[in-house]
């Protein structure tokens, strides 16, 4: 994604830095929200911790600091 795209996403062209951090700001909680609802979405329809880090760049050991629970606990 370049900047272009960001500020597309942001609804801004980078005019004002201040209008564009409040922007990125938001996006930045709209994203966490969104993907705390697609972790969860992803558990409940039976993926594997594994999976779902492997999906989201990270460790399983990432995903379960920040998204917790048990079932990240079993051998998955």
């Amino acid at each position: 994604m370049d900047m272009v795209d960001l500020a597309r996403l942001i609804g801004t062209r980078g005019d004002d830095p201040l209008e564009a951090l409040r922007a990125l700001h938001q996006l930045r909680l709209e994203l966490a929200r969104a993907e705390v609802v697609l972790v969860h979405r992803a558990r409940t329809s039976g993926l594997t911790g594994v999976q779902i880090a492997e999906a989201l760049g990270v460790s399983k050991q990432a995903v379960h600091k920040k998204h917790g629970g048990r079932r990240f606990d079993g051998a998955s």
